[in-house]
């Protein structure tokens, strides 16, 4: 049985849209964030059903008010989960109306398209095939595409990329500009996402163009605006809910080098560090030695920040697994409210 996936969507009985998040599920529950509602009105729309997004934007304080939302309207959807050691959204098996693989609805798109914007998703993937060679089955369409709730006038095409492989050959292809049909942000464009950047997040505006300038997923595809998202495989989903306990013991910031960047393109984005100096604390439960093994980032805006080789600072959670000294720095969590970051040093403007 195919395993959920990241960017997965689920509806729920009473029509809520959830998007599926990280890869660890309780075996009766689905790990999930509320993106869509049914509303009177919307700017989505399925038949006679408005919608309205429940997150202005991606950020965690934006998720913490869709756990709030919910907490008070649909409580069934929050629930303590013993793994993590933490409160969250997530949809019971019993509530799924019905639940949505990416890859299962591209391929009724590329057999028949509905619609110009569903038209435009064939060339998208097309022109992917004929620069990368990746087969169709490797990718899949998700957002408001996937739900069938999209309007051509304005939604943007959102594609997942299934494999580490298939996804570092999509971002070659990029990088080296291989098909004139793709186009990254102008300018103006990036400064203002910049701008956004640094007012949401603990972030210079130069730290900010930094990234906007490194950025490979979010481009033009003619003149409709896409974004890919590197998604794991089953076989490279290798950790199981409950194979570790995860406990957080209060923030902590160090500075390290990352020895292993390899699983940064996927969400959660994975950093194994070496080398880790601890510059401040606030640990409880947790006296003496601690040896931190890897940076776990749930931000997006935090994938492939750095390198194999990197310099990084990065203030986050300390999370202890599975009772021992051996912990791990998790950024993106409600704990710290948007206020943590992974940095890397080796750049003249982070020093």
């Amino acid at each position: 049985m195919r395993k959920p996936k990241d960017r997965d969507f689920i509806q729920t009985t009473e029509g809520l849209l959830f998007c599926v998040t990280d890869y660890l599920h309780p075996l009766d529950k689905y790990t999930a964030y509320l993106k869509y509602s049914p509303s009177l009105v919307g700017k989505w729309k399925n038949g006679e059903t408005f919608y309205r997004r429940e997150m202005n934007y991606y950020h965690v304080r934006e998720v913490a008010a869709t756990v709030e939302f919910l907490e008070q309207n649909y409580p069934h959807y929050v629930h303590y989960c013993p793994v993590r050691g933490i409160r969250f959204s997530m949809v019971p098996h019993q509530y799924v109306r019905k639940y949505y693989c990416p890859e299962d609805r591209l391929a009724e798109i590329l057999a028949h398209p509905h619609d110009p914007l569903e038209e435009e998703v064939c060339d998208l993937v097309t022109e992917i095939v004929a620069q990368t060679g990746i087969s169709v089955e490797n990718m899949g369409i998700t957002g408001s595409i996937l739900l069938g709730i999209h309007d051509a006038r304005f939604s943007d095409i959102d594609l997942t990329i299934y494999g580490l492989e298939n996804s570092l050959r999509i971002k070659t292809m990029i990088r080296e500009r291989r098909s004139k049909r793709f186009r990254p942000e102008n300018e103006e464009e990036r400064h203002a996402w910049s701008q956004n950047i640094a007012a949401r997040f603990p972030l210079t505006y130069a730290q900010a163009r930094d990234l906007a300038d490194r950025r490979w997923r979010y481009g033009y595809f003619g003149q409709r605006f896409f974004s890919l998202h590197p998604t794991r495989r089953d076989e490279e989903i290798r950790e199981q809910y409950g194979d570790h306990i995860y406990r957080g013991r209060g923030a902590m910031r160090i500075a390290a080098t990352v020895i292993d960047a390899s699983e940064s393109m996927f969400l959660p984005a994975v950093y194994h560090i070496a080398n880790v100096t601890i510059l401040e604390r606030s640990v409880e439960d947790l006296i003496g030695e601690v040896e931190i093994t890897e940076i776990v980032s749930y931000e997006g805006l935090f994938c492939e920040v750095a390198e194999t080789g990197d310099e990084v600072e990065v203030y986050g959670k300390l999370e202890q697994i599975d009772d021992g000294r051996t912990c791990r720095l998790v950024v993106g969590t409600m704990l710290l409210k948007g206020d943590d970051y992974i940095k890397p040093l080796m750049r003249g403007i982070y020093n």
